[in-house]
């Protein structure tokens, strides 16, 4: 802190202090002697000093009175500042107050200029043409201008009655007063218009009922697109009717449904019985019951009147050419009804579609709750471009596009009540006269659910239900063919030859391709295929283990054989498993077969070759077996001598009959088997002459007939049948 106080000593001061040591030589050898001496002139100096001040008295006394006069002066200002403080902040209070009434003014004058626009606003909101005002007490509602008229005026007092008013206004007694009168006229109007489109309504239903005599003897349902026109024009005005109340337009589209329900509902039956007449008129009935599984008594099962399926129980062989799915009046009859029902989709199609988006329109049932009528979409008086018709046009096509909503499917559901049914109905007439319709019907009614389902609409909704029932009647077909094929018996006077049931699967197969090319649905054609096949199988075997009259080996190669060559064509991946077994099974029973019947064409020779193995088998060395007596050279020369070339190929023409008459000429292969026969004997034939060379070397015995001689009998045999 010392060293903070210290301060240099300037340049005069360090002078006065060199001079003043100087003076005193004692400084620097005795300090405190120097000390003493420096008090002393300090206490001289405080004397003078004192006695200077005595001197000075009167002029201390002068100083004294100018202060005094300086005090009075100063207080004498600040009076006068302080009067002046006084006058000021009066005068800042009097211009505070000018200023708050100028504040007041201006105010005031912009309150009033902004309740003035309020009030003009409210009035404007609030204020309804007189020829709104008739037109809704009585503007006409038959004729496009009147409807034009009273569908803006409708417009204007939905502006007015749903005007943004402030909460306080709404309390005044003139806008509760206007209020009323708004409620009341558009009540009336409300009343009036319902009146009006009720009767239209059910003008409407009553009217259309007479085309359908006109329409009694075409393929197709009477066309709503007039009456949709008429009513389309009030679409506008439902829309208000919706939004200013609500029970009223509930009741307007109770009224509609009901009103087209029962003429929907007549269409629709009429429709239906003029489909059935039609498939009725160029089929033809039979006496006993319609036969249209076939046109022979092959078939697996005949309809009934009862609709009942009754199996047919034998198998008649001698006719493997029947057509057992139809003469080609039958295939007529299915390709009549694949456009008939064809047209039906169409035509059904084409009347929900357009009723679907007249309602779509009509009543305004894209959204829960309907949003303000679009000034843009009111039509003009003559109803012409850019009006009602246009924005109808628009909407139309965008509404094909547009997510279908419950209230739309519900309202569908009240004006086609009976559509499902009479499709259900149908489907039991279609089984009834051809159950193979249902592999048509499972087709195109899968076609149409897929071009409706992204619509998610009504009739895609009741496709969907029909196409289930559809694909269970299909599968109870496929069901019933299994039945019958399990009831199949087979015929114990002739050769079995191909079988009934396969012959039937075969043109099951190539009907169903044609009718399933190109369809989503070949899955469930293909787990048909399964099924069938896997059953087939099964019986093919039964049918060969009870036939007494065709050996086993012969029913199961034939019919394996066909259904190899039956799967192939089909070229079905889903098969290639049951494809190859066939081929496996047909080989199999070929190559038994063959052994079999060829059994030992050489039997002496068979024989002495069999006790020539079992020796070799017993340890005997192969070129000693010649030693012994019952094996030897010249037994076996008399052996070879009993087969001379001429009886070889006597034994054989004996065969190839035999084999030609237990084949069947429908599956053709008799030579296939003839070649198989000569592979087996040349195989055995190798097989001896290779015995020959080890057990009797050297010794140049030899069959009488060489292989190019078996050859040759084969092929001339061939040959001469």
């Amino acid at each position: 802190m010392a060293g903070e106080d210290f301060q240099a000593l300037s340049a005069k001061e360090e002078a006065d202090l060199e001079l003043l040591m100087s003076e005193c030589q004692i400084a620097m050898s005795n300090a405190e002697l120097f000390a003493e001496q420096l008090s002393k002139q300090l206490s001289v100096l405080d004397g003078a000093n004192i006695h200077s001040i005595m001197g000075s008295e009167d002029q201390v006394l002068n100083l004294m009175r100018l202060l005094d006069e300086g005090i009075q002066m100063a207080e004498s200002i600040e009076e006068k500042l302080t009067s002046y403080d006084l006058i000021l902040a009066n005068v800042k209070e009097q211009m505070e107050v000018m200023q708050d009434k100028e504040t007041l003014v201006t105010r005031r004058n912009t309150n009033h200029q902004r309740l003035l626009e309020h009030l003009d606003h409210l009035i404007n909101q609030l204020d309804l043409d007189m020829k709104h005002m008739k037109a809704l007490m009585d503007g006409d509602l038959t004729s496009p201008s009147g409807i034009y008229e009273c569908t803006v005026a409708a417009q204007a007092l939905h502006k007015c009655m749903n005007a943004e008013i402030h909460p306080s206004m709404l309390k005044m007694a003139a806008v509760e007063e206007q209020q009323k009168r708004f409620r009341k006229l558009s009540s009336k109007f409300s009343q009036r218009l319902a009146h009006h489109l009720n009767n239209q309504f059910i003008h409407q239903g009553n009217e259309i009922g007479g085309t359908l005599s006109r329409l009694a003897g075409e393929l197709r349902m009477p066309q709503h697109e007039s009456t949709h026109k008429e009513l389309v024009i009030y679409a506008e005005l439902m829309l208000w009717l919706k939004n200013m109340d609500q029970p009223v337009f509930q009741a307007l589209a109770t009224v509609y449904t009901d009103s087209l329900s029962k003429l929907y509902v007549q269409e629709v039956r009429d429709f239906f019985e003029s489909v059935k007449q039609r498939l009725m008129v160029r089929e033809g009935k039979g006496k006993h019951g319609t036969l249209k599984l076939s046109g022979s008594t092959s078939s697996l099962t005949k309809i009934g009147h009862d609709g009942r399926s009754v199996s047919m129980q034998s198998v008649d062989s001698a006719h493997p050419a029947t057509h057992v799915y139809g003469s080609e009046s039958d295939l007529a009859a299915r390709n009549l009804f694949d456009q008939v029902l064809e047209k039906v989709l169409q035509e059904l199609e084409r009347v929900c579609i357009a009723e679907q988006d007249f309602c779509f329109r009509f009543f305004h049932l894209m959204d829960k709750s309907a949003s303000p009528i679009p000034e843009q979409a009111v039509s003009n008086k003559d109803g012409e471009s850019g009006g009602t018709e246009d924005v109808w046009q628009l909407q139309t096509s965008a509404a094909n596009e547009r997510q279908i909503n419950d209230e739309v499917r519900a309202m569908m559901a009240e004006l086609f009540p009976t559509l499902e049914t009479e499709l259900e109905a149908f489907l039991s007439y279609a089984e009834r006269q051809d159950s193979m319709y249902t592999m048509y019907m499972l087709v195109r009614i899968s076609q149409h659910v897929i071009n409706n389902q992204h619509m998610g609409s009504f009739l895609g909704k009741t496709f969907g239900n029909y196409l289930i029932k559809v694909k269970r009647g299909f599968d109870k077909y496929i069901d019933m063919m299994i039945q019958g094929i399990r009831e199949v018996r087979v015929s114990k006077k002739n050769r079995c030859g191909i079988i009934s049931f396969v012959h039937q699967f075969e043109e099951f197969a190539n009907l169903a391709e044609a009718i399933f090319k190109g369809s989503d649905r070949h899955t469930d054609l293909n787990k048909a295929y399964t099924k069938l096949v896997h059953v087939l199988y099964e019986q093919i075997q039964r049918v060969a283990s009870e036939h007494q009259k065709t050996p086993r080996e012969v029913v199961l190669m034939e019919n394996f054989h066909r259904m190899f060559s039956i799967l192939s064509h089909l070229k079905n991946a889903g098969l290639e498993a049951d494809r190859k077994e066939a081929k496996q099974r047909y080989t199999d029973n070929m190559l038994a077969y063959t052994i079999t019947l060829l059994g030992r064409p050489l039997e002496k020779l068979h024989i002495f070759f069999e006790g020539v193995e079992a020796r070799v088998a017993a340890g005997v060395k192969r070129e000693e077996v010649g030693f012994q007596l019952a094996f030897s050279k010249q037994e076996l020369r008399k052996v070879i001598r009993e087969y001379p070339g001429k009886e070889v190929k006597k034994t054989l023409e004996h065969l190839y009959k035999k084999v030609e008459k237990q084949l069947c000429e429908e599956e053709n292969l008799l030579q296939v088997v003839w070649h198989e026969m000569q592979d087996v004997f040349i195989n055995q034939y190798k097989h001896y002459d290779e015995l020959m060379k080890k057990c009797y070397p050297d010794s140049q015995l030899g069959l009488e007939f060489t292989i190019e001689n078996v050859l040759q009998y084969f092929s001339d045999i061939a040959q001469s049948h």
